[in-house]
């Protein structure tokens, strides 16, 4: 059997309302056509679910079952198509977005900011990750987008469009003041301490590939879970860190380290937004993602 949804609708609000021209009024439907909707509705279920009285209807037994059914599909459906019109006003919704700490701290924390101003009532789900974990969120459907530092791994599924170009650089504190306005390789680097990410990080792979480019296995004396202590260990001359340059531009304007000057050429890099094709972006991200790419 298959009976329209439209007819369910129209008994939803006529057994609700227990009257014919109130459902009528609420639907914007002709009293004619809502009666005409619940009499092809006993045809096609073959039973009486209204007895007619004078000041509106009753529930039959069966009209009461397909109702105590009906009511929560219909309230369900009602619930939903409310909460999209809501997400598409932007009056509503959440946005989950998954990202890098130092990302969060050092690119993303503007954004939230304005987007609040702009859009009070919109939720701000953040949870912090390395970019490979954020990627596995993603795929999860456990975040609606996730914004990262290249290299990114990306498959037919993963897109990654970049924001910001940013600079890494290696610093170090005035205990090695005897590198200072040198232009050094990475293999004269490479004898020095080293203070760089922990593996599985994009950051760490981005050097390990730079120093194998050289001929040389990168073997950091330190290793950190996020590019702020890298700057603090290179405040401390605990080795040379590597670190984006915005990270290190306050401790570098005050004097407590300095960049080293690096002979080979250093790829630039970007902060990017990841998204995954198989779990389409809401209305209320793409309004976030809107306002990032108006700012490239």
């Amino acid at each position: 059997m298959s009976v329209s949804f439209d007819y369910y609708k129209v008994f939803y609000y006529v057994a609700k309302y227990q009257n014919i021209t109130q459902a009528a009024k609420t639907l914007y439907l002709s009293q004619p056509t809502v009666s005409k909707c619940m009499q092809n509705l006993e045809t096609s279920l073959d039973c009486q679910l209204f007895q007619r009285t004078k000041k509106g209807v009753l529930l039959t037994p069966e009209g009461q079952m397909l109702y105590d059914n009906v009511s929560k599909a219909c309230e369900y459906i009602f619930k939903a198509e409310e909460a999209i019109k809501m997400q598409k006003t932007f009056s509503s919704g959440i946005i989950r977005i998954g990202a890098t700490q130092t990302t969060l701290t050092h690119y993303m924390m503007p954004y939230f900011e304005k987007f609040r101003i702009s859009y009070p009532q919109i939720k701000l789900k953040i949870t912090t990750h390395s970019t490979p974990d954020a990627i596995k969120s993603l795929s999860s459907g456990l975040v609606d987008f996730a914004i990262a530092a290249s290299p990114i791994e990306t498959d037919s599924n993963i897109k990654a469009q970049k924001l910001w170009a940013f600079q890494d650089i290696a610093i170090a504190g005035n205990s090695f003041s005897h590198l200072k306005n040198k232009v050094l390789s990475i293999r004269d680097i490479a004898k020095e301490p080293i203070i760089c990410m922990e593996q599985r990080t994009t950051t760490r792979k981005f050097w390990e590939k730079i120093f194998m480019e050289n001929g040389i296995t990168l073997k950091p004396e330190i290793e950190l879970e996020t590019a702020d202590l890298i700057t603090s260990m290179a405040e401390h001359n605990l080795g040379v860190g590597f670190v984006p340059e915005a990270y290190a531009k306050k401790s570098i304007e005050k004097g407590i380290v300095f960049p080293i000057k690096i002979a080979e050429n250093i790829p630039k890099r970007h902060i990017c937004i990841i998204t995954d094709n198989r779990h389409p972006v809401s209305a209320v991200g793409k309004r976030f993602i809107e306002l990032l790419k108006n700012d490239i």
